[in-house]
């Protein structure tokens, strides 16, 4: 059936959108002054006195930090803007990757003094990853210490993409009063206490900043633009028209980045940004249709309303007074009563309501169209990540990915008789955030709870007593451990001979195993096949490679996983009836655990990099403890007279240390971390410093 034009024209007129930054950069409140600037709500919520819309659970108040993602709705210039505010804390980077996944767009937040930060590097890369358009936008313009071209050469620098600056600001640090607009070449000043910009003509003493400015402007896009070339090369110079036309299809492409700048906290420069959004950023209509699989089939569904229905989950709130599944709606419309199915568990779901979320308020609605990104309540099974179509049209959809826990405690029930609350509970956490990972260990029978860091399971825990849970006991935090071959071995022999009452089992395998990279402490797992002659067939192989992935779950030092290794198979041989895919399969988990035995193995641990800002005279008292947790300095820099201290420390020694922090700097000092990878652990691990 055709798109009718009022359809298309509903579609070019939205925006999906999420607010990424570095933690304190101000997502938050830039997300705080869209919603006031689009008349959404009537009062400017403050994140220092927790009244903010989007950081309404108890603990982000209490911390001052967003952690879960929330997603908001409003209107601007004709277009219903759709947002999701992104936590900016490492810990929390799965709740960014998730969000990512189902959005059209983005706006990146900048610290004008600090530019590019740690966090701000990761979640430019997760947006790399899913292929997502961005703008910009220079905060915190009002600060001392704040410098447009500064941050902007950061970004250039750290992140790569091609900057295009579109404004210059009115005024530096607490003076910065407006932006000058270098597409339309007009002022925008924002007065104390009045709530919108008032327009009017470039200043007299910027004019000649402004226009070289503006050609510099022109210059780069028409160098990444061959309509704009054309035009540039037979006026000289490019339209308004033309360069707004040029920036919307290199912000699209991802061949360049718009980049604005203003003061969210006083409300200078977010309707700029709201118009650069609808300007350049795309709408459902602007991006590839989705692809997904069926019956081993690719199969696409463009973003059109009268398509088969098709939806990915994104989030779930497993509340102990209802559950709702917040799903993007790729194709098709889906209606309130209308029954959907999961095709990853086979299993059919009515939608009893249909929700717009307002962070923690709802909105009731009768249908949701190709484009909306809404809460489905009724939805029992689906799960972060699962796929919702119509029954008659089955399409799977490919599901984020979640990252591996590096992090664990043990948890266990103060009062025996809570033990059941505590798994339910347990159950509920890991549902809403599949990064989080409940076991059982095996040797001690503890129930182990991991995730991505401290922080991640202390918000955790401390959601379980919030939400009315049992009274939670906590053992020390463990880290993920690995094992690796520093040393591999060649030509290692395994034969699997098992007779019984009925068919044998053979396989004969001869194995080489080798380190995977030059560096200790490289991670992944290669397999590969030099056989010859058919001595094994090539069935087998694949056999022989999954027993080899089998072996790869207990290391012969600790029992922890083994990474950073590469298996060949070399040789082999078969029995013309006792060979088979589980006997080849059983040699190789059998083979490999034997031949691990005989390599020089290695224990490795999670290492972390650490940016930490303190004032100026504790650097020495900082610098002598970083070296206590065997942290290895990488370099150091003053922003606005703070030292900014970057380390390498194994995630194991930073326990504790934000408290550690706070008593040698009188609690000015502040530190993030970023999972950088492994590192050979010391033989004998020590006692990490408190």
């Amino acid at each position: 059936m055709r798109t009718n034009t009022t359809t298309l024209a509903t579609l070019a007129a939205v925006r999906n959108l999420g607010i990424l930054a570095h933690v304190d950069a101000g997502k938050t409140t830039v997300t705080e002054r869209i919603l006031y600037a689009t008349g959404t709500t009537h009062k400017r919520g403050e994140v220092h006195d927790g009244t903010t819309v989007t950081d309404f659970d108890p603990q982000e108040r209490d911390r001052g930090i967003t952690i879960f993602a929330a997603a908001v709705s409003c209107a601007w210039d004709g277009c219903r803007v759709n947002l999701i505010d992104t936590p900016g804390h490492v810990d929390f980077a799965d709740e960014v990757e998730r969000s990512l996944r189902v959005l059209d767009g983005a706006v990146a937040v900048f610290d004008a003094v600090a530019g590019v930060e740690p966090q701000s590097e990761s979640v430019w890369r997760q947006a790399d990853r899913h292929g997502v358009p961005r703008i910009a936008f220079v905060n915190k313009m009002d600060r001392a210490g704040a410098d447009l071209d500064r941050a902007v050469d950061s970004i250039r620098q750290r992140l790569h993409p091609v900057p295009l600056v579109v404004q210059l600001p009115i005024g530096a640090e607490d003076a910065f009063s407006g932006v000058v607009d270098l597409v339309r070449m007009r002022s925008l000043v924002w007065h104390d206490g009045a709530g919108t910009a008032v327009e009017g003509p470039v200043p007299e003493e910027l004019g000649a900043e402004a226009v070289r400015r503006r050609r510099t402007l022109e210059e780069t896009v028409a160098e990444l633009h061959p309509a704009a070339l054309e035009e540039f090369c037979d006026r000289e110079a490019l339209s308004a028209a033309t360069l707004a036309a040029a920036l919307r299809e290199l912000t699209r492409s991802r061949n360049g980045v718009v980049v604005l700048c203003g003061s969210a906290y006083r409300n200078r420069g977010i309707e700029p940004l709201l118009d650069a959004v609808v300007a350049y950023l795309p709408s459902p209509l602007d991006v590839p249709a989705v692809r997904g699989v069926h019956a081993g089939a690719g199969q696409e569904r463009a973003a059109d309303p009268e398509a088969p229905f098709a939806g990915l989950v994104f989030k779930v709130n497993a509340s102990a007074t209802g559950r709702l599944a917040y799903v993007r709606v790729y194709s098709g419309t889906v209606e309130k009563g209308d029954t959907v199915w999961d095709p990853a568990t086979g299993r059919t779901e009515r939608v009893a309501r249909i929700l717009r979320v307002m962070a923690d308020r709802h909105e009731r609605l009768d249908r949701a169209v190709a484009g909306d990104i809404v809460a489905l309540a009724g939805v029992k099974s689906a799960r972060a990540g699962s796929t919702l179509c119509d029954p008659g049209a089955p399409l799977l959809l490919e599901p984020p990915v979640s990252a591996e826990p590096v992090v664990s405690v043990a948890v266990e029930a103060r009062r025996a008789t809570d033990t059941g609350r505590l798994a339910t509970a347990l159950a509920r956490l890991a549902e809403e955030d599949p990064s989080l990972v409940v076991r059982t260990d095996a040797e001690t029978g503890q129930t182990v709870l991991s995730g991505m860091g401290e922080l991640h399971l202390e918000v955790a825990v401390e959601k379980i007593r919030r939400d009315g849970g049992p009274e939670v006991c906590v053992g020390r935090p463990r880290v993920a451990y690995r094992e690796t071959v520093v040393e591999g071995v060649t030509g290692f022999v395994f034969r699997h001979v098992k007779q019984g009452g009925g068919a044998g089992q053979f396989a004969h395998v001869v194995l080489d195993v080798e380190p995977f990279g030059p560096e200790v402490g490289a991670t992944g797992f290669e397999f590969r096949s030099t056989v010859v002659g058919g001595a094994v067939p090539q069935e087998y192989v694949r056999a022989v490679e999954a027993g080899c992935r089998d072996a790869l779950a207990e290391g012969p030092l600790d029992g922890h996983p083994v990474t950073g290794l590469r298996v060949t198979l070399t040789d082999g041989s078969t029995h013309v009836k006792d060979s088979s895919d589980t006997a080849f399969r059983t040699a190789g988990r059998l083979g490999l655990r034997a031949a691990l035995r005989a390599c020089a193995t290695a224990l490795l641990e999670p290492v972390a990099e650490v940016t930490v800002t303190v004032p100026e005279d504790a650097v020495g008292s900082v610098l002598g403890d970083l070296a206590a947790r065997r942290g290895r300095v990488g370099g150091s820099e003053t922003r606005g007279g703070m030292a900014v201290l970057t380390a390498t420390v194994p995630l194991a020694e930073l326990f504790g240390y934000a408290t550690r922090l706070r008593s040698r700097t009188q609690g000015r000092g502040t530190f993030t971390t970023r999972p950088t990878g492994y590192a050979p652990a010391p033989a004998t691990r020590p006692v990490p410093v408190r």
